[in-house]
This record gives structure tokens, sequence and C-alpha cells, in this order.
């Protein structure tokens, strides 16, 4: 699946694990994306669209 929001743009993130030694491996955190049926233009016609989950609670995706 796609890693990117078509709404707002949210990506994954990169960062380190630490353990209790202080030792550091690599962290990825992936944002909640959805595969979605959208409105486009607030016409008739859907698209399928990569979504986050808090652009459709908020109300920024019109679902068909």
């Amino acid at each position: 699946m796609m890693a990117k929001c078509s709404i707002c743009g949210k990506g994954a993130h990169f960062g380190k694990n630490v353990s209790h030694s202080h030792k550091k491996t690599n962290k990825m955190w992936r944002a909640n994306i959805k595969s979605v049926r959208c409105k486009v233009n607030g016409s008739d016609n859907a698209k399928r669209m990569y979504v986050c989950t808090s652009c459709l609670r908020s109300g920024k995706v019109e679902r068909a």
C-alpha cells in the first residue's frame, strides 16, 4: 500500500529504537492509510485514493 495521504501528505516517519542498554536500531512509524473511493470535486464520478484516517474522520474527504 502507498505510504502517503493524498489529502494532507502524511507519510512514514523514521527514527531509532533505543533499548535499555542504549543500543540503537532503525524504526519506522507508518501513517494509518486506507484505500477509499471518494467523490472528486463534488461530482458523481468516484476515484480511488489513499487517505489517512485523520482526514477521513475530520470530513476532508466525502466517501462515494
